[in-house]
């Protein structure tokens, strides 16, 4: 009978087999020299966001971002929940179906929420909310959700939040404290329904709580579940990103990768994509890249620049 092996042991004996240390008569990996080059090639997959077509007039449909993925050569839609048409059986069976068609793999639904208010019945209304997109996840065979942890509000004009770097001041009598621990009590009671649907939590640095590395691993490590991982996206740490893309890093399940050809929608950055796949690499990191198309340039040509350059950045790095 074959020697069976387990994930562990097939990496390790694969990397020998590649090294010449094994021989092929006793192993079960091969040691031809393509299938070895094949082995130590980058696993990274580049997809993109149905938003980065949200600019266009009219929208486009998600089916049709799956057609334009699939002609871009990329491998992964991440659908943004505000763009599907219904949440009907029939509709998500019809997405999957053209994504197969199309070898598109669907790898994130983007939901908005926020845990942060004083008010337990909103706070409810955010949780309820979060437990039905997890079941819609699910029935898409999609693997995640973006999970936001809310803001207090307290800045209104997006300009003046970004000029404060995502971070606002607690509603007056309240404290920071306070919001954090809302926003923990309200992510454990979708755990629960994550793990049984296979559906991970991907916590993004989307302002509010998480717009600092801090703000990110203290919800992570108080609620301590494989079901929450970090999100991390590239354009949302507004100063000195790549030291707080590190302490994210080990804890990434996802990542964004925002680009702005044309200049930035709402603000733009100068982001060394060659910098930032380092640092993810070397954490071992080997999951999807998604676009997050943010230029004022037409997305038709903005995305298309956007993959050239980030496939080029990840051969190199990872190759």
């Amino acid at each position: 009978m074959q020697k069976t092996i387990n994930r562990r042991n097939f990496l390790s004996a694969a990397g020998m087999a590649c090294s010449g240390t094994l021989l092929a008569s006793n192993n079960p990996i091969a040691t031809d020299s393509t299938i070895c080059s094949s082995l130590q090639k980058t696993r990274i997959k580049l997809g993109v966001s149905t938003y980065s077509y949200w600019q266009i007039r009219p929208r486009p449909d998600i089916e049709n971002v799956i057609d334009r993925a699939a002609a871009l050569g990329l491998e992964g839609v991440e659908i943004l929940h505000s763009q599907m048409e219904s949440e009907d059986k029939a509709y998500i069976n019809q997405l999957k179906k053209r994504a197969f068609e199309a070898g598109i793999g669907l790898i994130c639904l983007a939901i908005d929420q926020s845990f942060v208010s004083p008010d337990v019945a909103v706070r409810q209304r955010n949780i309820d909310h979060t437990l039905r997109c997890i079941e819609v996840a699910h029935n898409l065979g999609v693997p995640s959700i973006r999970l936001n942890s809310g803001r207090w509000g307290t800045i209104r004009a997006f300009n003046d939040l970004i000029a404060a770097n995502g971070i606002e001041p607690p509603i007056e009598g309240y404290t920071d404290d306070g919001g954090f621990k809302w926003c923990i009590d309200s992510i454990e009671k979708c755990i629960p329904k994550a793990q049984e649907c296979g559906v991970v939590l991907a916590l993004e640095n989307h302002w509010g709580m998480t717009a600092t590395p801090e703000g990110m691993l203290r919800i992570k490590t108080a609620i301590n579940s494989e079901w929450l991982q970090l999100l991390p996206d590239t354009g949302n740490f507004l100063h000195d990103p790549y030291d707080k893309l590190e302490k994210v890093a080990p804890h990434a399940i996802y990542l964004h990768a925002k680009t702005y050809y044309g200049g930035g929608l709402y603000y733009s950055l100068e982001l060394d994509f060659d910098r930032i796949f380092r640092i993810f690499k070397d954490v071992g990191y080997n999951g999807y890249i998604s676009i997050e198309y943010e230029g004022r340039e037409n997305p038709e040509t903005g995305v298309a620049k956007s993959v050239a350059m980030l496939r080029e950045s990840i051969d190199k790095i990872y190759s």
